[in-house]
């Protein structure tokens, strides 16, 4: 049995987005310096969240899109949305098997201070743990 936290669940999560999203689009943690470049650009961050001591881990997970127009940005972020409610809960990898999943904060416009880009970005409840 795995340790509490030991599902590294950004990259479990990019992995994912990228098999869901394909080559079209940059899914990363980090954003390049050169970000504009690279559009859309997809970043995924832990922001926190819980576990239960013994293996259950719900971690909450920031998406945010980055994109040349707030409407392209809003439908890739939306699309996203949908993923992670339906298609990533209750999958599994080599290492994780995500149950539960929700929104704690739908996708909205966020503040970004290129203003050659748009960002908009969701707050996601993601429960999960190590395979056995």
């Amino acid at each position: 049995m795995g340790a509490v936290g030991s599902v590294d669940v950004e990259l479990e999560v990019m992995v994912a987005l990228r098999a869901f999203l394909g080559d079209d689009v940059v899914v990363r943690d980090e954003l390049d310096n050169n970000l504009a470049a690279e559009l859309p650009t997809v970043q995924v961050q832990v922001a926190g969240g819980d576990d239960d001591g013994i293996r259950l881990d719900r971690p909450f997970v920031d998406i945010d899109v980055y994109h040349s127009t707030r409407a392209d940005a809003i439908a890739l972020a939306d699309r996203i949305r949908g993923w992670v409610l339906t298609q990533l809960r209750g999958s599994t990898t080599a290492s994780a098997v995500f149950g539960r999943t929700g929104t704690i904060s739908r996708p909205a416009v966020r503040p970004y201070e290129n203003t050659a880009l748009r960002r908009v970005g969701a707050t996601y409840e993601i429960y999960c743990h190590p395979v056995s």
